[in-house]
């Protein structure tokens, strides 16, 4: 016997009129979610309805339909025509599509609301990707498509963005090979064959996070928040050609510079356009580095030059800035908050009172004509000009005020000095017969005299220990701030050590917090060496113990070179450090592919990470090349505090090696 197929029978669709519906009580939708009730009405009015409303007769107590129809399903639709028909755009009597559900039926409402609203499928994100892009491929402005879809341009330029992934990756995407997070991170280098070759290398990797992948595409690249990208500028090296490679996504900073050779060719020529400019004021030298080294000016004399004073004219405007300035904070100082304008006012003043305190220096003709300067770019990427050093071999000769004296004074002066002056023999010779009262005293006596002076004077000065660090401190400033400081009978020989070009020194805090405090001292040098003596001597105690310590600081030297090995020197370093509990990690020093990782072995890699993070950590990166591995690494180690060996200090504890050490207890006890 055959088997009768039971059909089945859909429900009826008709318009009814608006004044006829009414909202359901069973509608399962509670919670606002979606786009906003006036965006639906907006595209109800450009589209009009593109869904049916689904509803049911509404009955009376008798159970006879009364002409009026509840809407369990479609509730937002419904609140975006009534909005339409209270601002009078929509007839009340305008007849909806609508599909009609008997009154008899056994399914309930509640169930209805909860099949319409569970139900639907939402769009794939490729599917509204591709759709974008069929809209704008049909002419459609980015704008238009976010006004049609209430999203902002932003949106519309990521879809875009995504859209124009390597179609290879997108079938993976499709077929949930890979996360939307993941798929967002190949945007970031529009190259196809780039893209696939990072998929290929994720594949091998533990690490698949969208921030490994955009490293593997921007790999090489130059970040725009590089000061050399600062110095030249996005547009010009837009304009010779090059390629910026942007992430719509996260934060980028400005995205990378793909075409590194590019930028550093733009960063020679505009470095020789301002060297120029620099040259026409006359200077001997000039010398071109896109990094200024740390220590660049050791072995120099710097010319002290003079500020140029205000003109009347600058001297009203600053006071009158001044005056305005001190008015508009009298006035606000009690107001619970600054209004915008007044706050906009206050920082424009400021800029103008820093322009006009910051005075330009000049030089006289004769010291511009043996002096040179550099030229550079600083940490934020502006043009850095340092003026006004003149090289030894470039200094005028010195005359000793006592060698116009004659040879008495000149021997009185080397004696002093300790040099060794006696033209006697060993035994020494008869003092001369007295025959005039004005003849001078023999080298000999004057030899014999002054080593009874100095005995004296050092037992004197060792019971007097204001003076001796007086003594002390004069001697190191004559060597540390003056080119020629042979002003002083000790024998201390302040040395500072030349670090050699150490990439990103000279923008350590510790080097910008040297360079501030010995500016700062130097300000107060006397330019005569003769009134050194007196100037410390107007210092208070505690002035004169920092300028002391900054003095003896400049002094250390605990650098390693193998061609000069000092091993109890380097081991007094290291009891220094521990005296005053110097943290390098706290100093801001870390572990980078540039500072350390990549210019290891990968088994002092793993150790690294291994002694920071634990074995499994290591682990995961022992199969990466050593790039990968390093960047990685860098990741890993990052904020932990580790540091190698030569940068620990006996006594304390790392934080990574705490940490480390915690982890290895928690995976031992489990």
């Amino acid at each position: 016997m055959t088997k009768t197929t039971q059909k089945i029978a859909l429900s009826t669709s008709r318009d009814i009129p608006f004044n006829k519906l009414v909202l359901s009580q069973s509608n399962v939708r509670r919670v606002k979610a979606g786009i906003a009730i006036e965006e639906l009405a907006e595209d109800i009015a450009r589209r009009t309805l593109l869904q049916s409303l689904t509803v049911r007769p509404v009955l009376d107590s008798d159970g006879n339909e009364t002409g009026m129809y509840e809407i369990p399903a479609g509730g937002r639709r419904y609140r975006a025509l009534q909005l339409l028909v209270k601002q009078k755009r929509l007839p009340k009597t305008a007849p909806i599509p609508c599909i009609v559900r008997a009154a008899n039926t056994d399914i309930s409402a509640e169930e209805d609301s909860l099949a319409e609203n569970v139900q639907r499928a939402p769009l794939h994100p490729l599917d509204q990707f591709r759709a974008f892009m069929a809209l704008r491929e049909k002419g459609q402005p980015e704008d238009e498509i976010a006004a049609a879809f209430f999203v902002s341009v932003n949106v519309v330029r990521q879809r875009l963005r995504l859209a124009a992934v390597s179609p290879k990756l997108l079938d993976v995407y499709a077929d949930d090979g890979m996360t939307l997070d993941q798929m967002m991170g190949f945007t970031v280098n529009p190259d196809h064959e780039r893209q696939e070759q990072a998929w290929e290398a994720l594949q091998h990797s533990y690490n698949k996070e969208p921030s490994h992948i955009r490293r593997l595409l921007t790999e090489g690249a130059v970040r725009v928040s590089d000061k050399r990208a600062q110095f030249v500028g996005t547009e010009t090296y837009e304009e010779a050609g090059g390629t910026v490679l942007r992430d719509l996504f996260e934060p980028d900073d400005g995205g990378w510079l793909q075409e590194p050779p590019l930028l550093e060719k733009l960063v020679a020529e505009k470095l020789e356009r301002e060297a120029d400019a620099v040259r026409a004021e006359g200077w001997k030298w000039i010398e071109i580095v896109t990094e200024l080294p740390y220590g660049y000016g050791h072995g120099l004399r710097q010319l002290s030059g003079r500020e140029m004073p205000l003109t009347d004219e600058e001297a009203a405007t600053r006071d009158a800035l001044q005056a305005e300035f001190d008015d508009l904070e009298a006035e606000y100082a009690e107001a619970p908050e600054m209004p915008e304008e007044i706050d906009r006012r206050l920082s424009k003043i400021e800029t103008a009172l820093e322009a006009l305190d910051n005075r330009p220096v000049v030089y006289e003709p004769d010291d511009i004509a043996r002096a040179g300067a550099f030229v550079s770019i600083d940490s934020t990427g502006a043009l850095r000009v340092e003026r006004g050093y003149v090289r030894p071999g470039d200094e005028p000769p010195v005359e000793d005020e006592e060698e116009t004296d004659g040879d008495e004074s000149d021997r009185r002066r080397m004696a002093s000095s300790g040099e060794d002056t006696d033209t006697d023999d060993e035994d020494g010779a008869e003092e001369p017969e007295e025959e005039d009262g004005s003849r001078p005293l023999s080298d000999r006596l004057m030899t014999e005299l002054t080593a009874h002076r100095t005995l004296a004077l050092r037992e004197a000065v060792a019971n007097d220990a204001d003076i001796a660090l007086r003594a002390a401190l004069h001697a190191l400033c004559l060597k540390l701030f003056y080119h020629y400081g042979f002003d002083s009978c000790l024998e201390i020989e302040a040395k500072s050590v030349l670090f050699g070009h150490t990439s990103g020194l000279a923008d350590t805090p510790a080097a910008k917090a040297i360079d501030a405090r010995h500016k700062a001292w130097d300000a107060q040098m006397p330019e005569d060496t003769g009134d050194l003596w007196d100037m410390l001597a107007e210092l208070d105690g505690d002035s004169r113990q920092a300028l002391f310590a900054h003095c003896v600081g400049l002094t250390i030297n605990a650098v390693y070179q193998p061609y000069d090995r000092r091993p109890k020197a380097l081991r007094h370093a290291g009891r220094l450090a521990s005296a005053v509990t110097l943290d390098m990690a706290a100093a801001g020093w870390k572990p980078t592919v540039d500072t350390f990782l990549g210019r290891v072995t990968k088994a002092r890699i793993l150790d690294s990470v291994r002694e920071a993070k634990g074995d499994k950590p290591a682990e995961r990166i022992a199969h990466l090349k050593k790039a990968e591995m390093a960047k990685e690494a860098e990741r890993l180690l990052d904020g932990t505090g580790w540091l190698p060996e030569p940068l620990r200090t006996v006594g304390m504890d790392s934080a990574a090696t705490t940490d480390a050490d915690q982890t290895s207890h928690v995976m031992a006890a489990e």
